[in-house]
C-alpha cells in the first residue's frame, strides 16, 4: 500500500520552502510593508455547530483590532 503523505515528496524542497514558511506562517507577522492583518478561526462540534470568529486591523493599526463572531448549524 502507498504511504500518504510521502516523506521523500515532503522532504523535497525543505532547505528552500522552510525559511520561507518560519518567517510568513506564523500566527502574526510583522515585517517592512507586510504582516498579518487577518486572523480567522472556525470551530466546529461533532453536532455540526459552527463558531467561525475573526479579528480585523483597523485602519493598518497594529493597536486597533475589530473581532467578530458568527455561530450557525451546518445544514445535515
Amino acid at each position: 500500500p502507498s504511504q500518504l503523505p510521502d516523506p521523500a515528496i515532503e522532504d523535497q524542497g525543505k532547505d528552500y520552502i522552510r525559511p520561507i514558511l518560519n518567517k510568513y506562517a506564523a500566527v502574526c507577522v510583522r515585517c517592512p510593508g507586510y504582516g498579518t492583518r487577518t486572523n480567522t478561526v472556525v470551530l466546529i462540534d461533532a453536532e455540526g455547530r459552527v463558531t467561525f470568529t475573526e479579528r480585523n486591523m483597523v485602519d493598518a493599526d497594529v493597536n486597533q483590532w475589530k473581532t467578530s463572531s458568527y455561530e450557525f448549524k451546518l445544514h445535515t
